[in-house]
């Protein structure tokens, strides 16, 4: 059985729901996803590229909090609010990873109302 350790320390966002920002098990890091909220966990409404770039800063925050980069990433999964932004997300995307792409899925319209964009990560920690 493989020991899980949970991501914390400052600078990352807390959440009133029932989950862990980041766990550690053997050599991966599994980050939850991450939407456009403050270190409160209260969401912050913007445009969709100041949603995107929050929540993809706050997945950062996380990644280098358990010793990782985003260079790191094996897997990216992101949720975008719609179809309309899809050209402006795969923009941003590519400023914070980088070629070799990790494996990614996106899903476009599953988010309701309440936000524009959510990502998760999977981050391999064997140097």
């Amino acid at each position: 059985m493989s020991k899980k350790t949970v991501v914390s320390g400052a600078g990352i966002p807390k959440s009133h729901l029932p989950f862990s920002a980041g766990i550690i098990s053997g050599d991966y890091l599994f980050v939850s996803g991450q939407a456009s909220v403050d270190d409160t966990g209260a969401i912050v409404n913007d445009t969709f590229e100041g949603e995107c770039r929050r929540s993809f800063d706050n997945l950062k925050r996380i990644v280098e909090a358990a010793g990782a980069s985003l260079d790191d990433a094996v897997q990216v999964r992101n949720y975008v609010g719609k179809q309309e932004y899809l050209a402006e997300f795969n923009a941003i995307y590519r400023e914070y990873f980088k070629e070799p792409f990790p494996a990614r899925t996106t899903l476009i319209g599953c988010l309701g109302d309440l936000l524009k964009f959510e990502v998760d990560v999977v981050c391999n920690l064997a140097k």
